[in-house]
């Protein structure tokens, strides 16, 4: 036997109903403070300090992985 419900109701009363807690307030508190964080780093999204970081993580990724191949081919030679 399959039997559907369909219930009409907005997401305030679906929640009432369920007894979960009304998480509004949180939510709006923590959309402000990242939208306060955001605007505060602000100058980090320049294009320039975002190349600047992206390229020193870069290098050392790149360092990384050249010893990483490195290893595995003296490795694989004994």
């Amino acid at each position: 036997m399959k039997v559907n419900i369909e219930i009409e109701c907005e997401p305030a009363e679906a929640r009432a109903f369920l007894g979960l807690p009304n998480v509004e307030p949180l939510n709006d508190h923590l959309v402000s403070e990242m939208k306060r964080r955001m605007d505060e780093n602000m100058s980090a999204m320049k294009p320039e300090e975002l190349m600047k970081n992206w390229t020193s993580f870069g290098m050392q990724a790149q360092d990384q992985f050249r010893k990483l191949m490195e290893t595995a081919a003296a490795n694989a030679k004994t």
